[in-house]
């Protein structure tokens, strides 16, 4: 199980984490690594990474996007999802999970998210992503879904007017 900490625009994270001893005693276990759009940090299992993902709760609201954990390459769940799954048992994540998004990441930064269709798949997605090196397949919840949907059609309103 990796958690992988989108850092925040114009922060880096991993010299962030490694500069504070609090943080540096939280993650002395895991051996985290640099990615250009934050740190990746491998734990055994979702528990170990919700658990540390509370411990490091401070840095994560200052200074992180958002925490995804890594079900398979390329693929992440949200924080609220990873709750949903190890809590509340409401959800099981399998094949054909409907409520996912993409992230498209271009110079280590999230440019772009986009809700997918049920059934969809990224590839689908591509020719909205000229410009990005990389994109992201994040599995959600309900309402992460609909959040994403208002902030996108909002943001079309205040183009267009």
């Amino acid at each position: 199980m990796n958690v992988l900490l989108l850092q925040r625009e114009g922060t880096d994270l991993h010299h962030t984490l490694f500069s504070s001893e609090t943080s540096r005693l939280a993650l002395r276990f895991y051996h985290p690594k640099k990615k250009s759009c934050g740190v990746l940090v491998t734990c055994s299992t979702l528990s170990s990474a919700l658990s540390l993902v509370a411990e490091l709760r401070w840095y994560i609201r200052r200074y992180v996007r958002e925490p995804l954990f890594e079900l398979e390459p390329d693929i992440y769940f949200t924080h609220q999802l990873a709750q949903d799954v190890y809590y509340e048992r409401t959800a099981v994540l399998g094949p054909g999970w409907q409520y996912r998004k993409i992230y498209g990441i271009k110079d280590g930064k999230v440019i772009s998210s986009v809700p997918m269709a049920p059934g969809s798949t990224i590839e689908e997605y591509h020719q909205e992503y000229i410009g990005v090196d990389r994109s992201l397949e994040i599995w959600c919840t309900q309402d992460e879904v609909e959040e994403g949907e208002l902030i996108a059609t909002d943001d079309e309103g205040a183009s267009g007017a």
